[in-house]
């Protein structure tokens, strides 16, 4: 059994990226398995990604909750799936590598407005099945010195990045120093360049599940058939 869901956008099984994903990372969400890291020159791969490891390699969609009273997850995986079987896939410009203050991550090129309507979708439909967040994980996020817009989100949906205030992006690594992301993104330069994130479609979005141990697995990658 699970402890907590979450909606990601996971790239197909079996593509290059998934497989680079898993590997960059050390946790394959498809198998509930870990990987071996790339030897990338003598970054300490373990290190620098061990805070996104555990949820496995993915950009978040509707961030992970708890299953609300009265709810099941064969009801959540029910009304997902109906979700999907509507929504229409996107197609972003690309993929590029980004900083995010400390953290390095793909990030979308160009417009994603469409990702960001299919996101809020995803978290105003499927929020009869969140039970809300402890008073602990709320100071939790508010240590992040939220905005007024970010507070509201937290106090409405559980998460202050939603809605307006939504940034896709694929986390590859934890906080870095300037020196550490420089080396980093030095590294990454080849095996990025070989995998091809231009365009980008988003064909599917996977409901996940957390273990007691914290890792998440994947229940099932729904197509996005709209």
């Amino acid at each position: 059994m699970f402890t907590r869901y979450a909606i990601y956008h996971t790239p197909a099984p079996g593509t290059p990226l998934a497989t680079f994903g898993a590997h960059w990372l050390g946790w394959d969400s498809v198998q509930g398995a870990t990987r071996a890291h790339p030897d990338m020159g003598g970054v300490d791969m373990a290190g620098i990604t061990a805070r996104p490891r555990k949820y496995g390699f993915h950009g978040t969609i509707k961030p992970p909750f708890r299953l609300a009273e009265g709810t099941t997850a064969q009801d959540l995986s029910d009304a997902f799936a109906a979700l999907c079987a509507e929504a229409a896939p996107v197609t972003l410009e690309g993929l590029v590598r980004a900083r995010l203050g400390r953290f390095l991550a793909l990030v979308p090129k160009g417009d994603a407005s469409t990702l960001a309507t299919l996101a809020a979708r995803a978290v105003q439909e499927l929020d009869p099945f969140r039970a809300p967040p402890s008073e602990a994980e709320m100071n939790k996020r508010r240590a992040a010195r939220l905005s007024p817009a970010q507070e509201a989100h937290l106090l409405r949906w559980g998460y202050p990045y939603v809605l307006d205030q939504f940034r896709f992006h694929m986390t590859l690594t934890g906080p870095l120093d300037d020196q550490s992301a420089a080396e980093v993104e030095a590294a990454l330069a080849a095996p990025l360049a070989a995998l091809d994130l231009a365009p980008y479609q988003i064909d599917g979005l996977t409901l996940l599940g957390e273990d007691a141990s914290g890792k998440f697995h994947q229940i099932h990658r729904y197509t996005l058939a709209g």
